[in-house]
């Protein structure tokens, strides 16, 4: 507990990829329904999603190589900033399923998140011993800095009024520094990728 727990709320805390995600997927809450119920279900789809496959991945069943979760990780980001944006442009277009079922693209995406995860905690390592409890007391760690994170978040963006309405200033100008966080992620994980794969052509050594 004293090990693995910090270790959980360092990760989620010093993990901007997840964090944003988080705030994305916030933000489509407060536009389609902005109610507390669909937040905690958007949230807890998440959490459930990244700790089935967290586990999957730590004991070998099932796992995805670190290099394209990272990429996929961005580009579920900014799939949730074009979102935000295309309903910015068209407030009065009906909601496309993003906003209407916020909980089913937390959970596909979460299972991304949680192969993330595994290959922070992965490089941890775990006690052979107790695996169990480890992964656990990670996964609570990763859950209470989530839920801070959540909790603050929300009560600044009702101050600020980010997402109430969508079309603001403020909401607009959030929802553009995400995407474009989001796009550099995604083209600098796709190139570093590349680099690595094909060396001679893009001019590496092998």
């Amino acid at each position: 507990l004293s090990d693995y727990f910090p270790i959980g709320i360092e990760h989620i805390l010093l993990g901007p990829d997840h964090l944003l995600f988080v705030f994305g997927l916030m933000l489509v809450v407060a536009v389609g329904s902005g109610s507390k119920r669909q937040l905690i279900a958007a949230i807890t789809a998440f959490t459930a999603a990244h700790s089935l496959t967290l586990g999957l991945a730590l004991f070998g069943v099932w796992g995805l190589a670190a290099k394209p979760v990272e990429m996929l990780i961005a580009a579920s980001i900014l799939l949730l900033a074009l979102e935000l944006a295309r309903q910015q442009q068209t407030p009065s277009q009906a909601m496309s399923l993003t906003f209407r079922q916020p909980w089913l693209i937390a959970f596909i995406f979460g299972l991304l998140h949680g192969f993330g995860f595994a290959g922070a905690l992965s490089a941890v390592g775990l006690p052979e011993a107790a695996r169990g409890w480890a992964l656990l007391y990670f996964n609570l760690g990763v859950e209470t800095g989530q839920l801070l994170f959540v909790l603050l978040a929300w009560h600044l963006m009702k101050i600020a009024r980010i997402g109430w309405p969508i079309h603001n200033i403020r909401s607009r100008i959030t929802v553009y520094a995400l995407g474009s966080l989001a796009a550099y992620w995604l083209l600098d994980r796709t190139a570093l990728w590349l680099y690595a794969s094909w060396p001679y052509l893009l001019g590496g050594r092998a």
